[in-house]
């Protein structure tokens, strides 16, 4: 059967919640800065050891089905990717919504929020269809850029990003610096130009 994917509506965020986002940490992009960043700043893949596991809705706590607890996600699009009829793929977009500091208070620019594939279909082309899926999405509703926010210790998914067209608009340092389990991190705003 073919992949089938369908712009869905919050009650099927318990069925996308199933799908898995964890992911091993093998490698990690190390900032440098050159000359304390007066030169520039550049990023350096080294291998993390041991390896370990990186669960973004453990860390959140409910995964998905917090979205329309935190967040009026009334502008915000779903999208459930199913193959023989399991969900093995999913991407939310936030759009327009008060109170989201990545949207920047801007009326033009959409964020990919969440993008996950079940780790049986990974390196399937199912993150492309999704993304490709995503980018018309905001094109439809206007936006002139999309925004995505990952951290260092992902580099598989900003390889992804990168592939996709996206580039590096923002290096954060310190954006998780009051949350002691995962200060270690640098987040990482890509940007595509639609």
């Amino acid at each position: 059967m073919e992949l089938d994917i369908r712009l869905v509506d919050a009650e099927s965020l318990p069925e996308y919640s199933t799908i898995p986002i964890s992911f091993e940490v093998k490698s990690q992009l190390r900032v440098e800065l050159l000359n304390d960043g007066f030169n520039g700043i550049a990023l350096h893949e080294e291998s993390v050891k041991p390896p370990y596991i990186k669960d973004y809705d453990k860390d959140n706590g409910e995964g998905p089905t917090r979205f329309p607890k935190v967040f009026d996600i009334s502008n915000w699009a779903i999208f459930l990717a199913w193959k023989d009829n399991n969900p093995v793929g999913g991407a939310t977009l936030a759009f327009r919504t008060p109170g989201v500091n990545m949207l920047n208070g801007r009326d033009d620019l959409a964020a990919l929020w969440d993008l996950r594939i079940h780790p049986d279909y990974r390196r399937s082309g199912i993150g492309t269809k999704l993304f490709t899926e995503a980018v018309k999405w905001s094109e439809e509703k206007g936006c002139h850029q999309l925004k995505v926010e990952t951290q260092n210790i992902n580099v598989p998914a900003c390889r992804f990003y990168v592939r996709q067209g996206c580039r590096l608009g923002e290096i954060n340092r310190y954006a998780y610096a009051s949350e002691p389990s995962i200060a270690h991190e640098t987040m990482l705003i890509w940007y595509l130009d639609l």
